[in-house]
């Protein structure tokens, strides 16, 4: 004798809600509040390199030319998922050009010169 489960003798299950970043009556994530702890990784990973810098690695040394924090930008000049990138030039070649980095800041680079700060992007008065 084979004994058959009733599976129709089972109340169905309940379905689980929507995430609330799919339900189509609530705006959705652009716009939204920078995240404060993946601002402090990404303040982390570039270091102190800012416009104007120029720091020394094991390779060479370079100067800041930009510093790209918009995701969707750092990932396009990357060519790979990214927070941000930074765009620099080698300052030990002539023919050098500008190219984009995102190569987290070590304890074994070396910051030669200060970027500029934005108080001191302010004429002087």
């Amino acid at each position: 004798m084979t004994v058959t489960p009733a599976l129709n003798s089972r109340p169905p299950l309940p379905k689980r809600p929507l995430p609330h970043e799919k339900t189509p009556d609530r705006p959705g994530t652009s716009g939204a509040r920078p995240h404060p702890q993946r601002d402090a990784r990404v303040d982390a990973e570039i270091g102190p390199r800012a416009v104007g810098a120029i720091y020394q690695t094991s390779i060479s040394a370079y100067e800041v030319l930009a510093v790209i924090r918009d995701p969707e930008r750092a990932s396009a000049l990357l060519k790979r998922t990214a927070l941000w990138a930074v765009i620099v030039r080698d300052i030990m070649r002539a023919d050098a050009e500008p190219y984009a980095v995102g190569d987290t800041w070590t304890t074994s680079d070396h910051l030669v010169r200060e970027g500029r700060t934005p108080a001191s992007f302010a004429p002087a008065a």
